[in-house]
């Protein structure tokens, strides 16, 4: 796995841009990521749709070849972490969790994180909650207008589309404004929105290669 990085400064703070669809914040030690979304294969198939769960399997090796590059302390995923509440990928990602015992997992909560308290207890987060506030920066699933500090946020899924006269190609994203870090979804099994982005921002888009500034 080639892993491209590209420096960007938020606050004076430098975070580390990753082909990788993650985000290193030197000054914390912290890989920062959204969308995971585990469980969404499993739930696939309790609905009769059969999907092998390699998707899965390479979403957790990727983060273990990132968590060995950058050697953080913190891990915080900006929302929804699960799919479908609680299945038998969420087993799985627990015994690939309990490889970290020394790294402290921070969920800042989203749209899919229904989590009930078996789950909770099964998942033995280091944090939960609605927001994540380290310094001057805001931790949260989707953009909130009503606050004035920088957010850095998920959700949305960005694209960016690149044209050509033989085939137009849809690729993943970070987008950066003067108030926001939205990050792609860290799984690659979702969509791609490339309509409901941040107006006025950076695109960063990435390849298995490289990261384009645009």
């Amino acid at each position: 796995m080639n892993i491209a990085t590209k420096n960007v400064t938020i606050l004076s703070e430098i975070f580390t841009l990753t082909n990788q669809r993650a985000v290193f914040w030197k000054k914390e030690k912290a890989l920062i990521l959204s969308d995971l979304h585990i469980g969404k294969t499993a739930h696939f198939r309790k609905n009769g749709i059969a999907l092998a769960n390699h998707v899965m399997k390479s979403d957790l090796e990727r983060l273990s070849v990132l968590i060995a590059y950058f050697q953080p302390e913190k891990f915080i995923m900006v929302g929804d972490l699960l799919h479908a509440g609680n299945n038998s990928d969420v087993d799985e990602f627990c015994a690939w969790k309990n490889q970290y015992p020394d790294l402290k997992f921070y969920l800042v909560e989203g749209n899919h994180d229904r989590i009930s308290k078996v789950l909770d207890e099964k998942l033995c987060l280091d944090f939960k909650a609605d927001v994540l506030e380290l310094g001057d920066i805001l931790f949260i699933h989707d953009f909130d207008n009503s606050n004035p500090k920088f957010q850095i946020t998920g959700h949305i899924h960005p694209g960016f589309v690149i044209s050509s006269p033989v085939k137009n190609i849809r690729l993943p994203c970070f987008v950066k404004t003067s108030g926001q870090l939205l990050l792609p979804a860290y799984s690659e099994f979702t969509g791609l929105d490339t309509k409901n982005l941040p107006k006025g921002g950076k695109f960063f888009v990435f390849t298995d290669a490289e990261i384009y500034e645009i």
